[in-house]
């Protein structure tokens, strides 16, 4: 077996900063063993899908978690050169998103790097499958605040539609309104019409796996947890039926009658409904029986693909 390493990996969503420190295979940066994993609510995609810049209110939630997370870092003997992080969809719409970033290497040492759709998706797709799965014969889904990831080793697409963009764009009462449900269901659908095409180059009977919070926090609900267990929601399955079930309960229920429902994170309460919209519909419109639920992601797999380079 090669030798290991810590290192750390920062993933910055539209609603969610994730930190890892991990010890990692020094040559694949496959991770070895979970040192600390940190996620928090910080919502910077804010309002960016109709202004198209970052919210100033969001930059300095953001900002507040970086400098926390600069000082885990330190404390764990790393620094800030050595951490690999990574910005997705609000960071790719949002015109000051260059002086954002700029203003964050100034305070933290933390140089961010924008990346694709295409990159989120292979990258998302690598770290969530969990131990034991066959990445030959798995399909991934990664629902985001801003954009939604689908990926195969047969290849993957990006696309725009996320929980807080499409809570910002329809999903404007509170509790929803059937037309402002019914709008949202439409727009689901035709966007993800689009994915059949590489559905049916998948291997017949491929499972599909759900990375990213929207999955997890569904996951947590179903099992009743009232504290955050990677290791009860990791290969934990909800069916297509599940999901329809949730989708109708979150529907009915307003912001603050779903922060109180188990498992929920209070900060994701109000964009749950979208996201579990986008999980539900996929299974539907690409035919997917049951989604399994991993806690891991793009977090994990930029550190195989940045592999040899902080080495």
């Amino acid at each position: 077996m090669s030798e290991t390493l810590i290192r750390a990996s920062i993933d910055l969503g539209t609603n969610t900063c994730l930190l890892l420190i991990a010890r990692c295979d020094s040559e694949s940066g496959v991770v070895r063993e979970i040192l600390q994993d940190y996620s928090t609510v910080v919502r910077l995609g804010q309002g960016v899908d109709q202004a198209r810049a970052l919210h100033p209110e969001a930059v300095e939630r953001t900002l507040k978690c970086l400098r926390v997370y600069s000082t885990l870092i330190s404390q764990s003997g790393l620094g800030p050169e050595s951490v690999v992080a990574v910005a997705t969809s609000q960071a790719r719409d949002a015109s000051n998103g260059a002086a954002f970033f700029a203003q964050v290497e100034k305070e933290t040492g933390f140089h961010f790097r924008v990346i694709s759709g295409d990159e989120e998706a292979t990258a998302s797709f690598l770290g969530g499958l969990l131990p034991g799965m066959d990445s030959k014969k798995t399909a991934l889904i990664d629902i985001g605040g801003g954009s939604t990831e689908f990926v195969s080793s047969q290849g993957g697409r990006s696309l725009d539609v996320g929980s807080v963009r499409f809570t910002e764009r329809f999903l404007k009462s509170n509790p929803v309104t059937d037309e402002e449900f019914w709008a949202c269901e439409a727009e689901i659908d035709s966007l993800l019409e689009t994915m059949k095409p590489w559905k049916k180059e998948l291997p017949q009977g491929t499972p599909l796996v759900a990375v990213a919070g929207t999955a997890t926090t569904l996951a947590s609900w179903e099992l009743g947890l009232h504290e955050f267990d990677a290791r009860r929601i990791d290969g934990f399955t909800l069916t297509r039926g599940d999901l329809h079930r949730m989708v109708e309960e979150l529907k009915w229920r307003s912001a603050a009658e779903r922060r109180e429902l188990p498992g929920m994170d209070p900060m994701r309460a109000d964009v749950l409904l979208a996201g579990a919209m986008i999980l539900w519909r996929a299974c539907e419109i690409l035919e997917f029986p049951a989604v399994t639920m991993s806690t891991r992601g793009l977090r994990f797999g930029i550190l195989q693909v940045t592999a040899g380079s902080k080495n």
